[in-house]
C-alpha cells in the first residue's frame, strides 16, 4: 500500500509540474517513480498517507477547503519530510507557502486533488 501511495503522489507531482512549471522542468522533477531516489518514495508514501488520513479524519469535508489550503497542507507535510531525511537541508527545500514559486504552489495543490480522487 505505501508503495501505491507513493505512485499516487509521485504521478500527481510529475503531471503539476508538467502543467505549471514555466519552461523545461529539471529532469529530477520528472523522474518516474522506479528511478526516484529510496528517502523521495518514502517521504511521498508518507505525504499521501498523511493527506489520506486527513482526509478520513474531515469526514470528506476537505472538499470545503481552499485551493490554497489543500496545497498548503501538502506542502507542510512535505518539509516535515524533508527535516525527517536531511539534517541540514537547503533552505529552498523547507520554504514556507509563500516563498514557494507558484508553480509549486500550484503543483501542491494539484497533488492534493489526486489524493482525494484516489480515496
Amino acid at each position: 500500500m505505501q508503495n501505491e501511495n507513493g505512485r499516487v503522489f509521485r504521478e500527481a507531482w510529475i503531471a503539476g509540474v508538467k502543467k505549471h512549471f514555466p519552461g523545461d522542468p529539471k529532469p529530477g522533477y520528472i523522474t518516474p517513480w522506479d528511478e526516484t531516489p529510496v528517502w523521495e518514495r518514502e517521504a511521498a508514501a508518507a505525504v499521501c498517507s498523511q493527506v489520506s488520513d486527513f482526509i478520513e479524519m474531515s469526514g470528506g469535508n476537505t472538499t470545503k477547503l481552499s485551493r490554497e489550503q489543500r496545497g498548503r497542507f501538502v506542502a507542510l507535510c512535505w518539509i516535515a519530510q524533508i527535516h525527517k531525511h536531511f539534517d541540514n537541508p537547503k533552505p529552498g527545500y523547507v520554504a514556507d507557502w509563500p516563498e514557494l514559486p507558484e508553480w509549486q504552489r500550484q503543483t501542491d495543490a494539484d497533488i492534493f486533488d489526486a489524493i482525494e480522487r484516489a480515496e
